[in-house]
């Protein structure tokens, strides 16, 4: 059994359903995943995004960072049910807005500084492979999926995702709110 982090794109209109309907966001969710895996979907155009079992090596570097925002395991609860690992968390638009400019100017190079396999067999991150000699490139590699952006969308024109750190659609997915959750495989 693994843990993936898992997130996905989602409308204002869907964020406040799920944040009301947890039940409804879940099916809401599982339906989205499986429609985009069976469909093979563009990473522009797809409305999930995952970080595989790289999520709690991406949050410790982050952290070590001091990054702005937890868009690894999102900021705000919207229900308290266990999704797999935990209940599921969203970001708001301006928290992507502000996750997506931060990002913008943050390079893998600048996350690894003065980080080695030591320092990550210390802290325990999952999923305790540290002494491989490519265990950070495999990171990079999850952590490049995320997306970028240094000119933000106006706030009327972003849209918002639930369970990842995706956009909709007709926007950039560094704009939209972001539901994320960890689950077992």
């Amino acid at each position: 059994m693994s843990v993936n982090g898992e997130y996905l794109r989602v409308t204002p209109a869907e964020l406040a359903r799920a944040v009301k309907d947890p039940e409804w966001a879940f099916e809401y969710v599982m339906e989205v995943m499986e429609t985009d895996g069976i469909n093979d979907v563009a990473p522009s155009d797809a409305r999930q995004l995952t970080t595989h079992k790289a999520f709690d090596a991406i949050a410790f570097l982050l952290e070590r960072a001091s990054f702005p925002v937890d868009i690894v395991h999102g900021e705000q609860t919207f229900t308290s049910e266990d999704w797999g690992y935990g209940p599921a968390k969203y970001l708001d638009a301006d928290q992507v807005e502000l996750a997506a400019g931060a990002l913008a100017g943050l390079s893998f190079e600048d996350l690894i500084r003065e980080v080695g396999p030591e320092q990550m067999t210390a802290a325990q991150i999952y999923p305790l492979l540290w002494d491989e000699a490519d265990a950070l490139e495999w990171v990079r590699g999850w952590f490049g999926r995320w997306p970028r952006s240094s000119a933000p969308l106006p706030k009327q024109a972003r849209p918002c995702w639930s369970g990842s750190t995706a956009a909709c659609s007709s926007a950039p997915w560094t704009t939209s709110p972001c539901v994320s959750w960890a689950r077992r495989w």
